[in-house]
């Protein structure tokens, strides 16, 4: 990263007590008035749909990524990095997500922008080192929902930083949405436990679901590795393969953010060999659903993915989910 080293933790200068704001502007929105709110720039939708959970009405929350992007591959643009520059916080994944945003993010800490990275909001909260205790610095920490929570005490003291007045109510939003994530979390244990034992194999296009297989006792392979920007090779594929048909299974997924091509060369690989397998459907990964559904927020993404996952591999889940807010995801 940058000569830093990759253990290097982002280091980050204390909150500034009063929010930046500049008068007159255009809202980040898309509105033309001022708006005197804080602004919170958030890299990914999963971050911004988070702090918003906390946050209400109180801050303007933007995503500098939203459906289908990738943020493996991401660079800012002239409008992400004058967000940046007038944010009065910035949180951002860490771990190497947001790799070709990692020098704008370095000079914005190093000149005391108030920047933090939810993977060392995690690391704060104890018993879980992302830097430490994540194989090969694996920076998709929400696929674990537990884990994921755990950033959202913190979240409410950043937002209670620069906004001091209403403390009281980001605490209070933010003990409701840990019960939220509770049973959002209980409910993606249950359905995928109800997988047969043979058959809880999740292959998908990359290797995002890493930490949704350990939390979630689930086998996942990936045909690319943790990042985007890697192929998968002809042996790779050939290896994976041979793997899907000796264990005879049935469906593998395609993901929303990530081209399908790799998916189709293992199924044509697989059919080669003998074995239809199908897509099971698509998942979301590295970005959330469309704006304004339930898919296009943090529980309605995990939701959708343990239903769809559950049903496709031969499990037990309700085709409306958790909440009854799914499309039929079928079979």
């Amino acid at each position: 990263m940058n000569g830093m080293g990759c253990r290097m933790r982002w280091l980050v200068a204390a909150l500034l007590s009063i929010p930046v704001t500049i008068p007159g502007c255009r809202d980040a929105s898309g509105g033309d008035g001022p708006d005197d709110r804080p602004l919170v720039v958030a890299t990914t939708g999963m971050i911004a749909d988070t702090i918003r959970q906390v946050a209400g009405d109180r801050v303007r929350v933007v995503s500098l990524m939203g459906p289908g992007v990738d943020p493996h591959l991401h660079k800012p643009t002239r409008g992400d990095v004058q967000r940046l520059e007038s944010a009065a916080l910035v949180v951002f994944n860490g771990l190497h997500l947001e790799g070709r945003m990692a020098d704008t993010l370095t000079r914005l800490a190093a000149r005391g922008r108030p920047v933090v990275a939810i993977a060392d909001l995690i690391a704060e909260a104890g018993t879980f080192d992302p830097l430490r205790d994540a194989a090969d610095f694996d920076p998709h920490l929400w696929m674990d929902v537990s884990l994921w929570s755990r950033a959202v005490p913190a979240i409410a003291e950043r937002l209670s930083a620069i906004d001091p007045q209403d403390a009281a109510q980001y605490r209070a939003r933010a003990d409701a949405h840990l019960q939220s994530l509770a049973d959002l979390d209980a409910y993606v244990r249950t359905v995928i436990a109800s997988i047969p034992g043979e058959q809880r194999v999740l292959i998908t296009a990359h290797d995002a679901f890493g930490y949704f297989g350990r939390a979630y006792d689930i086998d996942v392979r990936g045909i690319q590795g943790l990042s985007t920007e890697s192929e998968a090779g002809i042996r790779d594929l050939r290896d994976l393969a041979a793997f899907v048909v000796e264990r005879r299974i049935g469906a593998i997924f395609v993901e929303s953010s990530v081209p399908d091509r790799a998916v189709r060369a293992l199924i044509e690989q697989a059919r080669a060999r003998g074995h239809v397998v199908r897509i099971g459907g698509e998942l979301f990964s590295d970005a959330m659903g469309h704006e304004g559904t339930y898919e296009g927020t943090y529980i309605g993404m995990m939701d959708h993915n343990a239903t769809v996952i559950a049903r496709a591999l031969g499990g037990t889940a309700p085709a409306t989910g958790m909440n009854g807010r799914l499309g039929d995801v079928g079979r």
